[in-house]
């Protein structure tokens, strides 16, 4: 008997507490060399690469069976199926970490995508551009059934997380839910201006970033199953409060302009700060592509265009490396002028050696 089997059992027969089952998990196997060095259960060994691989072939195969024998929807009905039944063995019993994550995507991708076609939402014939949304078999041009869909994928993750408490669960909810309130948006705002819609995305980010640091403050030592919560949720909130702001910032031109370039440089910097503050770097890595972008325009207008690509590698990748070696002095001097009833809830800096 495994040790992960063992703190199952107990917290079953009631000798210790679910709390304490996971305390003494981090304790055994996965405790952080520091409190600030955001490490994220996600893979044990290679045991769950191997069965992760498993897990793609059969479901992969389980879906080519069901359309050919049945159809679309019930292709996607099948791998739902198919993802909790694998769920109940490799997540419920087995807690292995990366297969427990992909089936639970699996599991909310089929549901999502099987509810759309069954309610009407298939694509009857292929066109270009070719979309995510299109390669899976959906219709993007009908909003209100996308958000019904969504709906149903949040009900049901719901239910998967109350069975198998898989920490990427509550941020997959998370997203499903934006999806809903962005397909509600559509379909009763059609005439919403692009900020609007910027600004619809932005509140989502701004909730799922809040839900976020309520998890994060409520586990400081980063020793539970919240801080594993909390990194997808941030995962999530990231790309869609940088991408609703970077956006506003570049809406109304095709080509960047040295105003709007130094906007988002501020803005990237701005949201640097935030990330090393609540140590996560999440915000900071969905920002690069922008402060890229951002900069080579600024290099381009300097009249160094024949230096754009390498010199915004070069300038990008210097100031990650050297923002990683001082990360944890800076929020050290981050956290000394912070207010003290937020800074004794955020995650503590430890000494370097």
């Amino acid at each position: 008997m495994t040790a992960n089997e063992t703190l199952a059992r107990g917290v079953e027969r009631g000798i210790i507490t679910a709390e304490q089952a996971e305390r003494l998990r981090a304790l055994n196997v996965e405790l952080p060399a520091s409190p600030d060095d955001e490490q994220l259960r996600f893979i044990s060994g290679f045991s769950d690469i191997f069965v992760t691989i498993g897990i793609a072939m059969f479901i992969g195969a389980i879906a080519h069976f069901a359309n050919r024998s049945i159809n679309v929807a019930g292709m996607w009905t099948s791998v739902a199926v198919a993802a909790w039944l694998l769920a109940e063995f490799f997540t419920r019993l087995r807690r292995m970490a990366l297969p427990s994550i992909v089936l639970l995507i699996v599991f909310a991708m089929a549901v999502f995508a099987g509810a759309c076609i069954f309610l009407g939402a298939g694509i009857r014939s292929y066109g270009s551009p070719v979309t995510l949304m299109g390669i899976v078999g959906i219709d993007t041009n009908q909003p209100t059934i996308l958000a019904a869909a969504a709906l149903l994928t949040v009900l049901l993750t719901a239910v998967h997380y109350w069975r198998f408490r898989v920490p990427i669960t509550i941020a997959a909810g998370c997203g499903a839910l934006t999806i809903a309130i962005m397909g509600l948006t559509y379909g009763f705002a059609p005439q919403l201006t692009p900020a609007g819609y910027s600004l619809v995305i932005l509140i989502c980010g701004l909730a799922i970033f809040t839900l976020a640091m309520r998890f994060d403050m409520a586990d400081p030592e980063r020793l539970t199953r919240r801080t594993d919560i909390a990194f997808w949720l941030h995962l999530l909130a990231a790309p869609l409060i940088v991408h609703s702001l970077i956006r506003g910032l570049v809406a109304n031109t095709s080509k960047l302009d040295p105003t709007a370039a130094v906007a988002i440089m501020a803005v990237f910097l701005a949201l640097s700060f935030v990330a090393v503050l609540i140590d996560r770097r999440a915000m900071l890595v969905s920002g690069l592509s922008y402060a890229g972008y951002a900069f080579a325009t600024l290099i381009r207008e300097a009249g160094f265009s024949d230096m754009t690509t390498p010199a915004t590698v070069l300038v990008l990748g210097a100031f990650v490396l050297l923002l990683s070696a001082g990360w944890r002095p800076l929020r050290t001097a981050i956290l000394d002028v912070t207010p003290s009833a937020l800074a004794r809830n955020l995650p503590k800096t430890s000494p370097q050696t």
